[in-house]
Order: C-alpha cells, then sequence, then structure tokens
C-alpha cells in the first residue's frame, strides 16, 4: 500500500513545517511497524563495475556509514559492457527507535538520496519510502488493512491508489 508524505499529494516539502509533517508520518509509520523491534535498514548505489564508485553522486555513504555491502545484483545482459550496472545494497542492524533514520529519511524526501527501505529481520514487514510518499509491504492482508484505515487520510485519492 502506498501513503502520501505530504497532503494533497505534494510531493516535496519547501519548508521546515512540511519537513517536520514527512518526517512525523514516515517516523508514525515505521513505529507502528517496527516499535520494540530490530530493524534493517538498507540502501544502495550502483556502478558500471562491481567495485567501483557510484554511477550517480549520492550522500549514501555520509548518511548510512554503518552501512555493510550485502549483496550486489549484477545485470550484465547487454552485449555492450557500457551498459552493464552492479546494484549493490548495504544494510545495518538496529534497534528501531523514532527519528533513528531521519537524516536518511530527509534525503530521500529531497530526492537525494534514492533507494532505501526498512525491513524487520524476518524481512516480512518492509517500508520503502521515496520522494512524496512510502510503499508498505505487509505478511498479511489483514494486517494492511488495519494500517491502512489508521491512515486513511494519507492514502491517494487516485482510483489506483498512486
Amino acid at each position: 500500500m502506498r501513503f502520501h508524505s505530504l497532503p494533497g499529494s505534494k510531493r516535496y516539502p519547501e519548508s521546515e513545517d512540511e519537513y517536520a509533517i514527512v518526517l512525523d508520518r514516515y517516523n508514525t509509520i515505521l513505529d507502528e511497524l517496527f516499535a520494540g523491534a530490530e530493524v534493517f535498514v538498507v540502501t544502495m548505489d550502483w556502478s558500471t563495475t562491481p567495485t567501483g564508485p557510484a554511477g550517480y553522486p549520492t550522500p549514501r555513504q555520509t548518511l548510512h556509514p554503518d552501512g555493510i555491502r550485502w549483496w550486489t545484483e549484477s545485470d550484465q545482459d547487454d552485449p555492450d559492457p557500457e551498459f552493464h550496472t552492479h546494484t549493490r545494497l548495504y544494510a545495518d542492524r538496529r534497534p528501531w527507535l523514532r527519528g533513528c533514520v531521519d537524516e536518511l529519511l530527509r534525503a530521500v524526501a529531497d530526492e537525494a538520496l534514492v533507494e532505501v527501505f526498512f525491513t524487520d529481520t524476518e524481512l516480512r514487514r518492509i517500508h520503502h519510502p521515496y520522494d512524496g510518499g512510502a510503499d508498505v509491504i505487509l505478511a498479511t492482508p489483514a494486517e494492511r488493512d488495519q494500517l491502512r484505515d489508521q491512515h486513511t487520510e494519507w492514502l491517494s485519492s487516485h482510483p489506483a491508489g498512486l
């Protein structure tokens, strides 16, 4: 399910008051998913080589210094090596505390950092924030429906829920 991070489906915050709304919405859902639990914080980057520098400027390393390389997914289907990509996932494990990822979330809201997600250690609940909102994947339809019903004002009015 998808939640919007600002009223009226506004995509980017433009003031500190709007950043406060964004962070509160992200943290409220994250609290409901992970309070009292440990989470994996996962960030990503990509490169044209398995170990080379990121293929675009990113604050990932600064904002997620404890992330260790967890996985590399290589796409080398194109016969031209210039079009090969290597997506690298970095993770750390920590107890969930409200506000513990606010710097990451603020960078996501500004689209300075993309491809971030948070998950419980069993990978049953996933929170994937992006500029404008967050996608949430839950273990059961009942769990999804309960979370949706608690935050109907944060849902899209678009018929497809986007």
